[in-house]
């Protein structure tokens, strides 16, 4: 299904301007929204399930207005809140069969046999009978995921989905998703988390202060920041006089001080080496001098 996101605000009556003037559209396939907290991403979903109602700007999907058929896109998404819900009297297969009664599962028989499927899919089975307050944060979200997928939704948008989970489990949740975008689904993924983002996704933008200030793929992003990336060799004196000034995005110990990956666009006087860069490096580098327009220099 296509998403068109057309002239988008929202401002919240504190004065808020938690979205502004959002023009984007997302294809079938993996899509993914990255940005800092407080960017506006958890507010962008929220009108895009039609759980708040825009400003102005509106949202179609395939051509309709979301806030003039809510019911029918709620018949054919799935959705992942950051601040996930549940009730905790019930069971987690018992959660889990209430939320397909609600995606519109009707056969008791088959509703049972996708809850168990679902289950296993997120690594759930063995904790059916556990009461759903009774999991651990990590197999909350689990089961947060599975609730979004029941159904067969033909749109699925999760907010933050990876939070609290161990690689293990992140691992797992993007080979779901993945799996699932080939099947003629719109995913839509919001994180901060640029792993995330870099393992799934075809296309992406990215939001800093309401605003979209970059929506393309990834690998584009990513050449952004050729020729922008070192892996510095310094001494524990030449660390410590730069460590506040450069944006070091890993550092190791090495036999003269430290090894360390930085952002920079002029590291000279100092022992150096291009490095390929990946979509954490270009994150870095985008949001400091295209955005803030920083000169990153040593």
């Amino acid at each position: 299904m296509k998403i068109e996101i057309k002239g988008l605000n929202l401002i919240y009556r504190n004065g808020n301007h938690a979205v502004k003037n959002i023009t984007l559209t997302v294809e079938e396939g993996m899509f993914g929204l990255l940005g800092p907290n407080g960017a506006g991403k958890s507010s962008l979903m929220k009108v895009l399930v039609a759980l708040m109602k825009p400003s102005s700007g509106e949202v179609l999907v395939n051509g309709e207005n979301i806030q003039k058929q809510r019911k029918k896109l709620r018949s054919y998404l799935g959705y992942l809140p950051q601040d996930f819900r549940f009730f905790t009297r019930l069971k987690t297969w018992e959660f889990l069969d209430y939320s397909g009664s609600l995606a519109g599962i009707k056969n008791r028989k088959q509703r049972l046999q996708t809850v168990d499927e679902l289950l296993d899919k997120v690594g759930l089975l063995e904790a059916r009978d556990r009461k759903a307050n009774k999991l651990s944060g990590g197999m909350k979200r689990r089961l947060g995921i599975a609730q979004a997928l029941i159904g067969d939704p033909k749109i699925i948008v999760v907010d933050e989905p990876t939070t609290g989970l161990d690689p293990d489990e992140r691992i797992r949740f993007r080979n779901i998703l993945s799996d699932l975008s080939q099947n003629d689904v719109t995913i839509i993924l919001s994180t901060h988390i640029v792993g995330d983002i870099s393992s799934t996704c075809q296309s992406m933008a990215l939001l800093n202060e309401g605003k979209m200030v970059y929506s393309g793929s990834p690998d584009d992003l990513v050449k952004q920041a050729e020729g922008h990336v070192f892996n510095l060799r310094l001494t524990q004196e030449e660390y410590e006089r730069v460590k506040d000034d450069l944006h070091i995005i890993s550092s190791i110990p090495s036999e003269i001080g430290w090894d360390a990956q930085v952002v920079a666009d002029d590291v000279s006087g100092f022992d150096s080496q291009i490095i390929e860069p990946n979509l954490e490096h270009a994150y870095v580098y985008y949001m400091e001098h295209k955005i803030n327009g920083v000169s990153i220099n040593i």
